[in-house]
């Protein structure tokens, strides 16, 4: 982790919800590549997760069931640093001060507000309105070169640029404002009900967890929506055959195998032969991970070591950026 010539790298992610097959065969399968090309900081970022209302027994099971399922994804704690958000306090302490250097109109702006507050009308919290600013202290810490963005994603690398200016413009260069790094997506993953929709957990019949036993995964390809299609039923058309498309996908993913070598392979057979492969291939592909798992969660000292550490790193470098903060804005510091 102290090789100055990589460039730095940081990414959180919210423990709001199981990993599904859409989330490993899309981004976080490219992870442990990033991790050799750069200095990374992963987070589980559950501040974040608390602007919807969670059950707090479930909120701590997913944290740690999520740091041993990146473990068991290929994530390194030996090459990367691994922590969890909340127990690094300079992310609530540098959020404070960069809201003091934020616009209302910059954060009534951003479109995610707008579409949580619509789907939790009953909850519209402070929190959910200024979650941008403390997502721009959860970058802007660690002074990183790139932040990995999704296309939903890109407004918030650009509210945390803007913030840093803003603050840079007033106090100098104190605060790196980083690039957006457009990842390696991945395969686009759809849901096994509804084709023309992205898996998501929302919809839990048409969602593989990392997690399902093998007679469930097999039984959701099993009902997979398809077509009616009879003849060279299993051909590649995205635009016609949504479904089919979809889990070629999923089997080329899984196998490597090109789409000419799935037509060929499945010509003159139906999806009661091509389903099936699908779900059997899938099953292969999480059984190592789903197992690892299962021994992490059962090494609970190990996880606490892992994010214990992770914490420590990152606290040492989060810990010197708010320092200088702290400095420029006239704080005065603590007393030896």
């Amino acid at each position: 982790m102290e090789n100055e010539t990589k460039k730095v790298m940081i990414s959180g992610i919210q423990p709001s919800g199981e990993l599904h097959l859409g989330n490993y065969l899309g981004p976080l399968r490219h992870w442990p590549e990033m991790i050799d090309e750069f200095d990374c900081y992963f987070f589980l970022a559950d501040l974040h997760t608390i602007t919807v209302r969670q059950d707090p027994a479930e909120l701590k099971k997913r944290t740690l069931t999520l740091i041993a399922q990146y473990i068991a994804c290929g994530l390194d704690p030996e090459k990367c640093v691994l922590f969890i958000q909340s127990h690094v306090p300079a992310h609530s302490q540098l959020g404070w001060v960069l809201n003091c250097y934020t616009m209302f109109g910059e954060l009534s702006r951003m479109t995610q507000f707008k579409d949580k507050s619509a789907r939790n009308a009953d909850n519209i919290n402070a929190g959910l309105f200024t979650y941008p600013v403390l997502m721009a202290a959860d970058i802007l810490l660690y002074q990183p070169d790139f932040v990995p963005v999704g296309e939903d994603q890109k407004q918030h690398v650009e509210i945390c640029r803007d913030i840093a200016g803003r603050f840079n413009g007033i106090y100098g260069d104190v605060l790196k404002a980083p690039q957006p790094y457009i990842a390696k997506v991945g395969a686009r993953i759809m849901s096994l009900a509804t084709p023309n929709s992205k898996m998501s957990k929302s919809q839990p019949e048409g969602c593989v967890f990392l997690m399902e036993k093998p007679e469930d995964i097999a039984r959701k390809f099993k009902r997979a929506v398809t077509d009616s299609d009879t003849e060279r039923c299993v051909r590649w058309d995205l635009e016609h055959k949504p479904g089919v498309s979809n889990l070629m996908q999923i089997y080329a993913s899984a196998t490597g195998k090109s789409y000419e070598e799935i037509e060929r392979e499945f010509d003159g057979k139906g999806y009661g032969a091509f389903k099936p492969a699908v779900g059997e291939a899938v099953v292969e592909v999480l059984r190592p991970i789903r197992e690892e798992t299962g021994r992490l969660l059962a090494d609970k000292a190990y996880l606490e070591g892992v994010y214990r550490a992770g914490a420590e790193k990152a606290e040492y470098i989060a810990n010197k950026t708010l320092r200088k903060v702290y400095k420029k804005v006239g704080f005065l510091p603590p007393a030896k």
